[in-house]
């Protein structure tokens, strides 16, 4: 599929689907939109969609109007146009009737959706059918081009997650995402290191070791670099993404029911990669580094047990007193790995904890951190790019359920404040750099019939990315 900008006035074509783009108040004087626009008020929509006779040819003829010009009215809109849109083969978009702003807010938004809307994972069916449209031409002498750039790149990000997160566990292992990850960094011009379990031993990543240390999977440690900041020293942001492949709860067995869904417990690893390869794709006038700890969390003979105490790279011990809140303790090796790098801003992604879904639903991911204007940062990006964002608080107080009677911590501060007590444990290894923890527990994926990876918050990143240049 193909998305294009022609800089001039649409002449209609019966070869392909006509949408209008109105605003409120429009009068074209063209019977048919006209019509359109007056039905649209009759019946108090905002899109209709119709078949005109054009040479002796049906013509798909939509027209959609925009009452409100913020982005997350804008998106949905274009979200709703967008089942439409994925039915046609060839649309053009005539976007004369509306102000430049509108136009830019209407390309980003539009293409994002279709993207969405045509989105499949058959990779593992017999009789794929392939998506329909084909082509999507953009009418307007305004300029456009920078924000559809960047929502074909947000695109492209989103796939590269959904698709990540989509793999069942017996393909998407280990070895498998950090293999795809080297790959995608190399496509986009980045560059790639992973480490596995000797390399991870020699370090003291024993909190990510003691993780994987169920499975036959191994443990791995991937690290992506991207240069484009004019001085190659320049301090980057670093990603870090949760990367367990599958997780059984170890010996602190999960339910059986849904326990399928286990394979979306790495979408923090996989929005981590696919922003990043977003970035890479823009060429931002930045540094950026990805680092993803990933294994599974499997019970077995060999499994970490509850009662059992590890060490994490920086020195703090550890009782892991439930094998289920394994990503923290993954995490936490990388985010110590992350120092040294000496990041302007360390921004970690993890589907951590049910607590955030008992908080904040399916609707918004929590943010928490130790730096307000890093937060406040990706509060504004979550707003712009209407990926919706809440923050929690982080108070000292929290740290008092993490206390341990046989370690420096424990893995779990209880029931109450869930969220913010595994931030809490993660900020104990965060304390040299500006840190924001983004809880996605709620948002990387839906479940039910519509079931599969969201590809959130890839746009949050790439529009926080972007701010940074």
């Amino acid at each position: 599929m193909k998305f294009s900008i022609k800089t001039e006035l649409l002449q209609p074509q019966n070869n392909s689907s006509l949408l209008i783009i109105a605003a409120a108040n429009n009068n074209r004087n063209n019977t048919v939109i006209d019509t359109l626009l007056s039905q649209l008020d009759q019946q108090e929509k905002d899109f209709l969609a119709t078949h005109t006779l054009e040479q002796n040819q049906l013509q798909a003829v939509a027209v959609a109007r925009i009452e409100e010009e913020d982005y997350a009215s804008i998106q949905k809109l274009a979200t709703s146009v967008a089942c439409w849109a994925k039915e046609q083969i060839r649309i053009d978009v005539d976007l004369s009737l509306v102000s430049k702003v509108i136009v830019q807010k209407w390309v980003q938004a539009f293409t994002i959706a279709v993207g969405e809307a045509v989105y499949r994972f058959d990779t593992f069916k017999k009789n794929a059918k392939p998506i329909k449209l084909e082509q999507v031409h953009y009418y307007t002498t305004q300029e456009v081009n920078e924000y559809l750039i960047k929502a074909e790149a947000i695109v492209y990000g989103m796939n590269i997650c959904k698709d990540l997160g989509n793999a069942p566990g017996n393909v998407c292992t280990p070895s498998y995402l950090a293999s795809t990850a080297a790959r995608i960094a190399e496509n986009v011009g980045a560059s790639a290191r992973i480490m596995s379990t000797a390399e991870l031993q020699e370090m003291g990543m024993n909190a990510l070791l003691a993780v994987a240390q169920g499975s036959t999977a191994g443990a791995y440690l991937i690290e992506l670099q991207y240069h484009g900041a004019p001085e190659s020293d320049e301090n980057p942001v670093v990603l870090v993404g949760k990367g367990i492949t599958f997780d059984s709860g170890g010996i602190s067995l999960k339910p059986g029911a849904t326990m399928d869904e286990m394979k979306f417990d790495m979408c923090g690893a996989a929005s981590v990669i696919g922003a990043f390869a977003a970035a890479a794709k823009l060429k931002l006038p930045l540094n950026l580094v990805a680092v993803i700890p990933t294994c599974e969390n499997m019970p077995s003979g060999n499994a970490v047990k509850p009662g059992d105490v590890v060490k994490a790279m920086n020195g703090l011990s550890i009782e892991v007193l439930n094998t289920d809140a394994e990503g923290r303790l993954i995490l936490c090796d990388a985010l110590t790995y992350a120092e040294r790098f000496q990041p302007k801003a360390v921004i970690d992604l993890a589907t951590l904890t049910g607590a955030c879904i008992i908080a904040l639903g399916h609707v918004a991911q929590g943010v928490l951190g130790n730096n307000q204007p890093l937060i406040e940062q990706l509060l504004e990006a979550a707003n712009n790019i209407n990926d919706k964002t809440w923050q929690l608080p982080l108070f000292d107080e929290y740290k008092e359920q993490l206390k341990s009677n046989f370690a420096d911590l424990q893995n779990i501060g209880g029931r109450p404040a869930g969220t913010i007590t595994a931030a809490a444990f993660l900020s104990y290894f965060t304390k040299s750099y500006p840190w924001a923890h983004l809880d996605i527990a709620g948002t990387a994926w839906h479940s039910g019939s519509n079931k599969g990876a969201t590809g959130r918050p890839v746009p949050l990143l790439v529009e926080y990315l972007l701010q940074q240049v």
